[in-house]
């Protein structure tokens, strides 16, 4: 896989970018309280560090783990947000789009992690397909069937 095409290249920064700015949005609710809410307050910071991580490892390579691990990243974070603000999550719930305007944002920046995965992938999936080498099918070998017929 070559990391280093443009295409390649412009997809692994936006990745990395989109990841950095729900790792930093999330950190900073982590300062401004959410750091003393029980179970919630260490998640919080465990997304953030998580996205940061991987943002940083984007920027230096980009195997298809780090892909994974960007849209889980990003999966959890949205899973966490849909829960907290339905049946709750560990007792805790929120509502609407509070607060204002963290939780927007952090649904941008994760919904377009997940678009960026997605177009990534699709992008690997092409090149592939394109660097494949092409079968004749005129040129195929046809066994003969008397000799791959046993004796009898």
């Amino acid at each position: 896989m070559n990391t280093w095409s443009l295409p390649a290249l412009a997809l692994r920064l936006v990745l990395a970018a989109t990841l950095a700015a729900s790792g930093y949005i999330h950190a900073q609710l982590y300062i401004d309280g959410y750091r003393f809410i029980h179970v919630i307050g260490p998640l919080f910071l465990l997304q953030a560090s998580a996205a940061f991580a991987v943002a940083v490892l984007l920027l230096l390579a980009a195997p298809p783990l780090l892909r994974i691990a960007a849209a889980a990243i990003a999966i959890g974070a949205l899973a966490g947000f849909a829960t907290s603000r339905t049946i709750g999550l560990f007792g805790f719930t929120e509502r609407g789009l509070q607060p204002a305007p963290q939780a927007l944002l952090s649904l941008i920046a994760e919904t377009l992690t997940l678009l960026t995965v997605v177009a990534w992938q699709v992008f690997e999936v092409r090149r592939h397909r394109r660097t494949r080498p092409h079968h004749d099918t005129t040129s195929r070998v046809r066994l003969d069937h008397r000799t791959t017929t046993p004796d009898r």
